[in-house]
């Protein structure tokens, strides 16, 4: 499947999901006729095709246009090997196991790097019973404050979002290893091992 425009291939996706050229047509709203003339070579579906006919045919837009089906190989991924990017207009938090392009508001977001704490930005970390109780001896105002507390562990991210004048602490479940990571909305991200 070199191209995923073209008929052969349309052919191809249809039958692979057990299709027939009339039901392809009526999930995408156009006449077996015009699905017909694709599979064919005598034509191509309109561009405002190509989202419900990806959808209907179980690939991407941009696997239609690349002609590249992409395939996720990674069946052991380690949650700790993750990484956080955060919004700097509406501070949206995104975790991500992979490297990728996010964006948010418009803008692209970079990956945060992460640094041992010292002095407000050093991460305390309690066991109490089951849980880990994490915090910080850092100011809480509107324009400094730590903006979320998040505990990655090798099959787990626990992430709690906090809020000015509130306390720079939080609970997480028991579990071996990992990292706590604390985001202070003027400093960054700081990380510190269980």
């Amino acid at each position: 499947m070199e191209n995923y425009v073209t008929g052969d291939t349309i052919r191809a996706l249809r039958e692979k999901k057990g299709y027939t050229q009339k039901q392809l047509a009526d999930l995408i709203l156009v006449s077996d006729k015009a699905v017909s003339k694709w599979e064919n070579g005598r034509g191509l579906p309109d561009i405002t095709l190509l989202e419900p006919l990806g959808t209907a045919l179980g690939v991407s837009v941009a696997e239609l246009l690349s002609g590249r089906q992409a395939v996720n190989l990674n069946r052991a991924g380690n949650m700790q090997k993750g990484s956080f990017s955060v919004c700097p207009i509406c501070g949206n938090v995104l975790f991500s196991l992979g490297r990728g392009a996010f964006s948010c508001c418009g803008v692209t977001l970079p990956e945060l790097e992460a640094e041992e704490g010292e002095n407000e930005h050093a991460i305390h970390i309690d066991n109490v019973e089951d849980e880990h109780y994490v915090h910080l001896d850092h100011p809480m105002g509107k324009a400094h404050h730590i903006s979320f507390l998040a505990h990655v562990s090798s099959d787990a991210v626990q992430v709690v979002k906090l809020y000015p004048e509130g306390d720079a602490a939080a609970r997480f479940r028991l579990s071996k290893g990992g990292r706590v990571y604390a985001y202070c909305a003027h400093h960054g991200l700081f990380a510190r091992k269980v």
